[in-house]
């Protein structure tokens, strides 16, 4: 099997079973590291939900990413000012909770509907001043033509995934990020796989080496994702220091889709 990222050989790393019914086969590169599922044919019956059952950190989760991203933008490292898009973006919890915060947030995701950030998706390709994308990299079928389809949107996409822990992988069982009972998680990076997608497309990388990561055309004067190793550190580092708040966009997007619904009624 050849592997999705570098087309390096991908050999059998495991099997297990998915969705508690199919058995299925994993694969590592020799290269790069990077594991993937054999060709996923389950994925139809995997997004019934497009959110799992499992995802009990959903909110927290979203709740975590805001704090995180704000402190990001309000230390100006991307333009607070300019706008900006969560591709994946499920319910639409994390563009209301930085709408909230006075950031020009919107939403991508053809599988999931938005609950929480109505009249705010994406309609046109158009661009902005960077993508967040969280939680979606392991669900990546594809991963090189899906981050063709980001960079339509941005030159920055700041995105979580897990990287594979240091230690040597022999089952599903040593590894908690797998999760074979959703049947969603089909693709696991390493930092040299991060490295070599970056290399590709001609961008950065910046990472914390664990689960947050940059890729960018711009060259940073430091890795901002770095301090101590921990986005957490730096996040309770930068939020210590601010002593500004953007006006929330609250009111404005009341305001606004109030108006739509009138003018639809007319």
């Amino acid at each position: 099997m050849k592997c999705k990222i570098c087309s390096s050989n991908s050999n059998f790393l495991f099997s297990t079973q998915i969705l508690q019914k199919y058995k299925i086969q994993y694969f590592k590169c020799s290269v790069c590291g990077f594991v993937q599922t054999e060709q996923p044919f389950w994925l139809e019956e995997a997004y019934m939900n497009a959110i799992a059952g499992l995802d009990i950190g959903y909110v927290s989760r979203n709740l975590f990413f805001r704090n995180i991203v704000a402190s990001i933008l309000k230390k100006k490292i991307f333009n607070p000012n300019g706008k900006f898009l969560d591709y994946g973006g499920g319910y639409g919890l994390f563009v209301r909770l930085m709408r909230d915060e006075g950031f020009d947030f919107y939403r991508q995701d053809a599988y999931c509907k938005n609950l929480f950030a109505q009249y705010f998706d994406v309609e046109k390709t158009e661009s902005y001043d960077l993508i967040t994308a969280f939680e979606v990299f392991e669900h990546l079928e594809n991963p090189l033509s899906e981050i063709e389809k980001m960079l339509q949107y941005s030159n920055s996409i700041l995105f979580s995934t897990e990287l594979q822990p240091g230690i040597e992988i022999k089952s599903v069982n040593d590894w908690w990020y797998f999760v074979p009972e959703t049947g969603q998680h089909i693709s696991f990076y390493t930092k040299k796989s991060l490295q070599y997608l970056a290399e590709k497309f001609n961008l950065n990388l910046y990472t914390n080496n664990r689960d947050f990561h940059l890729f960018t055309n711009e060259k940073l004067p430091v890795n901002f994702l770095m301090p101590q190793g921990r986005v957490l550190n730096f996040v309770n580092k930068v939020s210590n220091k601010l002593f500004w708040r953007k006006k929330g966009l609250l009111q404005h997007d009341f305001e606004y889709v109030n108006n739509l619904l009138n003018t639809k009624q007319e």
